[in-house]
């Protein structure tokens, strides 16, 4: 729909005429994030201060526009798609790094800070910033909040929750709030852990406080190879079983490291049927230790072969096999879609022959690279988008696989977010009592439904049904 013009007036006379994007052809690039679904905002803005935030936010009030905040547009579920229209906040100039305490170990960054670029900042000192999504190189910190992103080294680490001590956030009335603080332990309710993964639907973080982590002594890196599937995913129930903790186990079956071989040269044996990167960390001694347990019980659950990197630049080449996976299946399949299911680590080798028999139901030649250490699965289901039915497949064989995951424990998402891709799957995976007390939240910080309205609950349970009529509904 056509904006209101008093509205580009204001938005004009806040942030200029090259704080606005209202032309269609603008728009465009903002109907969509990593994810397969669509919407087109009606207009996008770029503040560079939390008071540009607030004024925007009375704006978008004064003239009942929903406000989605957005970040880079790496997310995988539809988080920063404007399912309703109105105004998308793009973070993108809120960017500077605003404090590093090194003393403290922390650091105060706006949100659109690239998540890569905290620990080149203070890696010279010895330190880093532990949450490593695939994409760090472009997601960033206000999207990893919104979205409590993980990553490969989370397993030993935790995902970002565990690293934002503080928050600024700007409510739907333009009330700003700080919680949390330099500790990262404030008396009274944990509410930095209640708005990180709200999804944008609670208030939108404009200033973050994050742990900082020092260097490891030592660092050691295997790729376990294996001729079954089944032996790599039991595995990591083995390790799980010995008490053994990596900071990483990585999995990557043969169709996709195959992939990955093909696009990186990174070194993955193309005849195996599955493999594990494992890293451990820590000092000299206990790396070595560990290291030798890993082998072992690779070795006691039928790997064929176990390699150790002997250099950084070994090390940094598997890895980077790893980090590029999901660029490499461009160049089997034109485009693919991406899950995020959370199982136990003990039924890893089980979900494994339940997508393998989902794929051959539906006719998609399914092939998986995920977090094996936290059991975070991350199915990739090719399609054409040219050819009807395709996605609409793709997608079905996806929400029957985080059924499966629900079923034997676990959940629909570990790191993506529920977004509107997986919003209605929320019924099976809480009670109706669940949905309602989420839902009290969500109107105790938004009682107008504007902020990213349609996401993370079922639209029977949310506030997109009662703010917009039928025809503006996806």
């Amino acid at each position: 729909m056509a904006v209101n013009g008093e509205v580009l007036t204001a938005v004009k006379g806040l942030l200029g005429e090259n704080g606005i994007f209202s032309q269609p052809f603008e728009l465009k690039l903002y109907e969509y994030d990593g994810g397969v679904d669509k919407a087109l905002p009606d207009l996008v803005v770029f503040p560079r201060s939390t008071e540009d935030v607030v004024a925007l936010v009375k704006i978008a009030a004064q003239y009942g526009l929903p406000i989605v905040g957005r970040g880079a547009g790496t997310g995988l579920s539809g988080g920063s798609i404007p399912r309703a229209g109105g105004m998308v906040i793009s973070f993108t100039r809120m960017n500077r790094i605003l404090e590093i305490d090194l003393a403290n170990e922390r650091a105060v960054v706006q949100p659109g800070v690239v998540n890569l670029d905290i620990t080149l900042a203070v890696a010279p000192f010895g330190y880093f910033y532990a949450p490593d999504p695939s994409s760090q190189r472009a997601c960033t910190i206000g999207g990893n909040v919104a979205e409590n992103a993980g990553g490969p080294h989370t397993l030993a680490y935790g995902v970002t929750t565990n690293h934002v001590t503080s928050l600024e956030a700007v409510l739907a009335d333009g009330t700003v709030i700080e919680v949390g603080g330099p500790g990262g332990d404030t008396p009274g309710y944990d509410l930095v852990g209640l708005l990180t993964g709200s999804e944008g639907t609670m208030a939108l973080v404009t200033k973050i406080g994050v742990r900082l982590m020092r260097q490891p002594e030592s660092v050691k890196t295997l790729l376990a190879i294996y001729n079954s599937v089944e032996q790599a995913g039991n595995t990591v129930g083995a390790l799980t079983a010995r008490g053994i903790t990596p900071v990483a186990i990585e999995m990557l079956d043969g169709p996709m490291l195959r992939m990955v071989e093909a696009a990186t040269h990174a070194g993955y044996p193309l005849d195996a049927a599955a493999v594990l990167l494992i890293e451990v960390e820590g000092l000299i001694e206990a790396v070595e230790e560990d290291a030798e347990a890993i082998v072992q019980v690779c070795r006691e659950c039928g790997v064929r072969e176990v390699r150790v990197a002997q250099s950084a630049e070994e090390r940094d080449l598997l890895w980077k096999g790893r980090k590029n996976a999901f660029g490499a299946i461009g160049r089997v399949s034109p485009t693919y879609y991406v899950q995020d299911g959370v199982v136990p680590r003990t039924k890893v080798a089980e979900t494994l022959r339940a997508i393998e028999e989902i794929g051959k139901k539906y006719g998609i030649p399914i092939s998986n690279v995920f977090h094996a250490g936290d059991g975070n699965m991350h199915p990739i289901l090719p399609f054409n988008p040219r050819v009807p039915g395709e996605l609409e497949r793709a997608q079905i064989a996806g929400e029957e696989i985080l059924k499966f995951c629900i079923s034997v424990g676990g959940s629909i998402t570990g790191e993506h977010g529920v977004g509107m891709e997986k919003a209605e799957l929320m019924a099976h995976q809480f009670s109706e009592d669940t949905l309602n007390l989420i839902k009290k939240f969500k109107n105790l910080f938004d009682s107008s439904c504007r902020l990213n309205p349609g996401k993370v609950l079922p639209t029977g349970k949310g506030c997109l049904e009662i703010r917009q009529p039928p025809s503006m509904m996806l």
